[in-house]
């Protein structure tokens, strides 16, 4: 009995074992160093992402409700004096020094620029400050731009930033094609300003800032391009004393040759907006051999006795949009050259100037072609001409399919011009060859002139045909000039409506012309 007490003793101790082993998980074995602490399940939603590279281009689009990440690092030991991770470092200077790009050792890191949307690649932003530019006015910040733009143009869709609340001092750069990369924006917010000493244009300098040979450049922003042209503008008069003799001893000092503020050379989608021009040594904006140009709410400003300061000069380009800016300069507001053809310009402001031109063309018995050019919403004040296209004697090719519409003249001196004699010089050799041109209309031209209301003075070997007007009123400024009537010569064409005043010199018809064309006539 006593043997049989015992041996259920132990059966009882055998079973609280059992029990004890199966709640306190005492089967897990010795914690060795392959041992970790069980993980709450990862979803999807809280796997850990690899590190990404400063301007990355995997923008991945942020998950609206993120599920709390789930720590893995172990509880401090009591008593050693840790704290938990507080996780990645936060940097307490606003303005790091630039790091260089892994293995590149060229520049800074590119900053990925922000607000581009949650599709996509991420545009890349490369600011003149963080390559060493200063923006101080003083310094010369040209070699910080050049590498600036040396990396912005290794990728597509990049951004070149200059700050607002600086002044950059930039000599003569280019920023060239043809192997960037294309959709490049050059983002303008601060002031570039230009040398006033002589030493950086050499012996002269055609351009001051020059983007050439690329694919899809815009330049954008409410940044300024002064030009500082006043040591450059010959024909002081300082009669009166009011200029400055520091600007009239660097005048005098600087080459004869002027340059443009700005030109785009043999690129394609090319966009201009927002900034402004102003104070340029010679032409303001200048495209030369351009396809598919836009340029719209701009302004461009010098004082309209700075001779040769055309604001926007075209040449050789093709589908071209300006529209919505304001033009004061010295001479031309819009001037159209040779090689251009699907020009439409309209809603601009104009003055003081000298008009919207096309030409001069045929100089030195070249040839010249413009065709299919509109000019339409447009306000003229104080300008010298209004609508004007204007050829050298002796040369060749054609101005072709032009309209002039709805242009607002206020004391212009003389609105309406087309003139196959233009010279300027004291006087030029007598030619009989000539630029034709045809197809010209006016429609409502209005307003007010000072000289004289209408001059069409074509060639008499080349006479002007079809021509038209509609809904021409201008009236004179009374008691202020010497007034002079409209004037026509081997002008052909018809008078749609009635004028104001009456332009009975226009001839009806087409001209009677026995010139036979050739090859060289034609375009």
């Amino acid at each position: 009995m006593r043997k049989f007490r015992l041996k259920g003793l132990v059966l009882i101790l055998l079973f609280v074992l059992v029990t004890m082993c199966i709640t306190i998980d005492l089967c897990e074995g010795r914690r060795g160093k392959h041992w970790r602490p069980k993980k709450a399940p990862i979803t999807s939603l809280t796997k850990k992402k690899g590190k990404a590279k400063t301007g990355s281009r995997n923008n991945q689009k942020p998950n609206p409700n993120p599920s709390p990440p789930v720590s893995t690092s172990p509880k401090p030991k009591p008593g050693s004096g840790s704290s938990p991770n507080p996780g990645p470092p936060v940097n307490k200077n606003p303005n790091p020094s630039p790091k260089q790009k892994p293995g590149s050792g060229s520049g800074p890191n590119p900053k990925p620029n922000p607000g581009s949307g949650c599709s996509g690649p991420t545009p890349i932003e490369f600011n003149v400050v963080d390559f060493g530019a200063q923006g101080d006015g003083v310094c010369d910040d040209t070699k910080a731009f050049e590498d600036a733009w040396a990396e912005a143009c290794k990728e597509e869709a990049s951004t070149v930033l200059v700050p607002a609340g600086y002044q950059f001092l930039v000599g003569p750069i280019s920023f060239s094609g043809p192997y960037c990369k294309p959709n490049i924006v050059f983002q303008l917010d601060g002031t570039i300003i230009a040398p006033t000493s002589a030493k950086p244009w050499g012996s002269g300098i055609l351009q001051w800032l020059e983007f050439t040979k690329l694919r899809g450049i815009t330049i954008r922003g409410k940044g300024v391009i002064e030009g500082r042209g006043n040591v450059w503008w010959t024909g002081y008069d300082d009669s009166d004393g009011d200029l400055d003799p520091i600007d009239v001893e660097l005048a005098e000092k600087m080459p004869s040759i002027k340059p443009t503020a700005l030109r785009f050379y043999g690129s394609y989608n090319v966009t201009v907006t927002g900034i402004t021009i102003q104070n340029s040594p010679q032409c303001h904006l200048k495209f030369d051999n351009c396809e598919s140009v836009s340029v719209y709410n701009m302004t461009i400003s010098s004082p309209g006795d700075s001779l040769n300061t055309d604001g926007i000069h075209l040449q050789n380009s093709k589908d071209v949009n300006i529209h919505h800016n304001n033009l004061s300069c010295g001479d031309d507001c819009v001037s159209i050259q040779t090689g251009c053809t699907n020009i439409n310009i309209h809603s601009l402001d104009c003055g003081p100037g000298h008009g919207i031109s096309i030409g001069g063309l045929g100089k030195d018995n070249t040839k010249a072609c413009v065709s299919n050019i509109t000019v339409r919403d447009i306000n003229m004040h104080n300008t010298m001409t209004g609508v004007r296209i204007k050829t050298w004697q002796g040369g060749s090719g054609s101005v072709e399919n032009v309209r002039f519409s709805n242009i607002r003249v206020s004391e212009v001196q003389t609105p309406i011009i087309i003139d196959q004699f233009y010279c300027d010089k004291a006087s030029c050799k007598n030619q009989t060859q000539a630029v034709s041109i045809s197809g010209v209309h006016y429609e409502n031209i209005r307003g007010t002139f000072t000289v004289k209301p209408v001059h069409l003075a074509c060639s008499d070997n080349s006479p002007c045909a079809d021509i038209s007007l509609t809904n021409v009123q201008l009236q004179p400024m009374p008691e202020k000039f010497h007034m002079y009537d409209p004037f026509c010569w081997y002008a052909f064409g018809e008078l749609l409506t009635p004028t104001v005043p009456p332009i009975f010199c226009l001839q009806n018809g087409k001209p009677a012309s026995n010139r036979v064309l050739s090859d060289h006539d034609t375009c």
